[in-house]
């Protein structure tokens, strides 16, 4: 597949609504994780539409909520916009508190359509994955960066991997299985 100029102006719109935000504790641009959400789910077969709503899946939650949401249904339309809305977990400020947030996270995705699936499926390996490589490096200090701590963290991408299961298995689903097991066991080794 071809991406078209579509993907080209989803970037530079992603770029600019986070021009200013960067990862938890890192100090690394936030597009680096867009861009590695896209790149995941474009290795596991997304569509166009998909890989745009995987540039764009933090935009309404992180960059303005309703009026986030009508701008991408403007430039990218229905079906990008339906993706990003099943991808995000919350377009109100203050958000819910978190742990109440991540469980009506999880319960919609057993029903969620394929496209949310893979594009919040890439996105959780994509922090999952970090996450792992960062625990490595700085050990249980990385838990401080993360509202759930570790406890609320592992039951949350555990969570995630059952109920995408739930929805139906496919090779990403497996390879975050995998991920997560890895983190689980390396904590639980400490």
């Amino acid at each position: 597949m071809k991406l078209s100029e579509r993907f080209t102006e989803a970037l530079t719109f992603a770029t600019q609504l986070h021009a200013n935000q960067t990862r938890k504790s890192s100090g690394v641009p936030y597009i680096a994780h867009l861009i590695g959400v896209a790149s995941i789910a474009l290795e596991y077969g997304a569509n166009e539409d998909e890989a745009i709503a995987a540039l764009l899946h933090d935009a309404i939650e992180d960059q303005g909520g309703a009026a986030t949401r009508e701008e991408i249904r403007r430039r990218f339309g229905d079906t990008v916009t339906e993706i990003v809305d099943g991808c995000t977990d919350s377009d109100t400020t203050p958000k819910p508190p978190w742990r109440e947030r991540k469980a009506a996270y999880i319960s919609h995705i057993p029903t969620a359509s394929s496209s949310v699936c893979l594009v919040s499926a890439a996105d959780k390996l994509y922090n999952v994955s970090s996450i792992l490589k960062d625990y490595r490096q700085f050990g249980d200090n990385v838990w401080q960066r993360f509202q759930g701590g570790k406890e609320g963290s592992l039951w949350y991408y555990r969570a995630l991997v059952d109920a995408f299961r739930a929805h139906g298995s496919t090779p990403l689903i497996d390879e975050l299985d995998r991920v997560v097991s890895e983190l689980e066991a390396l904590v639980n080794q400490e």
